[in-house]
């Protein structure tokens, strides 16, 4: 049977002397305490009915602690005084092995608590000036402002799980300024249709199908190298993307869900999926449905490793060097654009989390409302006039 709560309540004691009644009157006589150690103490009890107390030589300093301690609790921003003591290392140590993480998340946050310069500060002793000379450091190195942001989220989670614990009253971190990004059209490279058709012309054999893929079904490298024969739905013209491969060390695949849950499937062109069938009757031995598309080390897809190796001897063939394997799936996400598909549906054609991360990447690439219009008047203009050039009329002019 669990423990009654302790309701919350709070006061400030005299440990030095102490009421007794004598004669049925009430006198002050010294304690055990008196003289030793400090004179007054404050307690209180927390939100988890754990009395707490502290020592003080003066009652007005005991009382505005106390006073304290209370408006924090009424407020919401109360600190368990033990959990504020514990160090960002230490809090991270205990929080991460409850978080549903995949390998390579949890290898990268692992990374990031070692190296972050305020590990052994104290919850409660970290301020925005830890976070602001982080921040620089990171940009001094240099790192991409896109990577000190996504450190910098990670770093905020751990904060706003402290918070939970009342191991930290509010995130120090509010406010610090990151570096700005570039916008999209800037940092995207999208390769041209001669440049991708240079690559797939140029690649291995056994690779082929896979640049061909990404670029021409947007898949990323990791979803690609996990496909299975099965699943292409070769009547339907159907290509289901349900796993991803990650390199876990040499020789061992983790397959796990696509990135951010992206289960999808793409309409493929009759031509990616001629060039699937041919793939597998040439590449793709047996008759197992779950059998690898690009099969790789121990019985495993192929690893990250792998895939870098053949597509940098693709590049190299081709005589191309400022193109990524990323770069294949922003090729696709332009090409049905282009075609006019609109963000939803570029949105599941990807596998997106949502449509503003579409938007949010490819929002340069959509038409503007200028474009349109020139578009519509341009329409107009043909429909008046046909394919017939009429000379300006310069008569009467002056």
């Amino acid at each position: 049977m669990a423990a009654p709560r302790r309701n919350r309540r709070a006061g400030v004691e005299d440990l030095w002397w102490k009421t007794v009644r004598v004669d049925g009157k009430e006198q002050k006589v010294e304690s055990k305490l008196h003289g030793s150690g400090k004179r007054w103490r404050a307690r209180y009890v927390d939100d988890e009915s754990r009395e707490r107390t502290k020592r003080f030589d003066r009652k007005v300093d005991a009382q505005k602690w106390l006073d304290d301690i209370v408006a924090s609790q009424v407020t919401g921003n109360y600190i368990d005084p033990v959990r504020g003591q514990i160090t960002f290392g230490s809090f991270y140590a205990e929080w991460a092995p409850r978080q549903v993480w995949v390998h390579h998340t949890r290898r990268e946050n692992d990374r990031l608590d070692r190296t972050v310069p305020f590990r052994d500060v104290a919850m409660a002793d970290l301020r925005a000036s830890h976070f602001e000379a982080w921040v620089k450091k990171m940009q001094d190195q240099p790192l991409a402002p896109s990577t000190i942001k996504s450190r910098m989220m990670t770093v905020r989670s751990i904060l706003k799980a402290a918070i939970r614990d009342k191991a930290l009253a509010s995130d120090p971190s509010q406010g610090v300024k990151l570096p700005r990004t570039r916008r999209a059209e800037a940092a995207m490279v999208i390769p041209t249709s001669e440049q991708v058709g240079k690559l797939i012309l140029c690649a291995e054999n056994r690779f082929t199908l896979f640049i061909a893929l990404c670029a021409f079904a947007g898949l990323r490298s990791g979803e690609a190298s996990a496909l299975q024969v099965a699943d292409f739905d070769f009547l339907r013209r159907d290509i289901h993307v349900e796993r991803q491969a990650q390199r876990i060390r040499s020789g061992v695949v983790e397959i796990r869900p696509p990135k951010y849950g992206s289960e999808r499937v793409i309409a493929a062109p009759k031509e990616l999926i001629d060039m699937a069938a041919e793939h597998i009757r040439l590449h793709v031995p047996g008759d197992d449905p779950q059998r690898w598309m690009f099969e790789g080390l121990n019985g495993n897809p192929m690893e990250n490793n792998m895939v870098g190796g053949r597509w940098r001897k693709a590049k190299a063939a081709a005589g191309i060097t400022d193109v990524k394997l990323h770069s294949l799936r922003h090729y696709f996400a332009s090409g049905l654009i282009a075609a006019g598909c609109d963000v939803v549906t570029v949105q599941r054609a990807l596998g997106h989390s949502s449509a503003s991360v579409t938007l949010d990447t490819y929002s340069h690439l959509w038409p503007k409302a200028e474009d349109r219009t020139r578009k519509a008047a341009s329409s107009l203009l043909d429909e008046a006039l046909g394919s017939t050039a009429y000379p300006l009329r310069t008569e009467g002019l002056s």
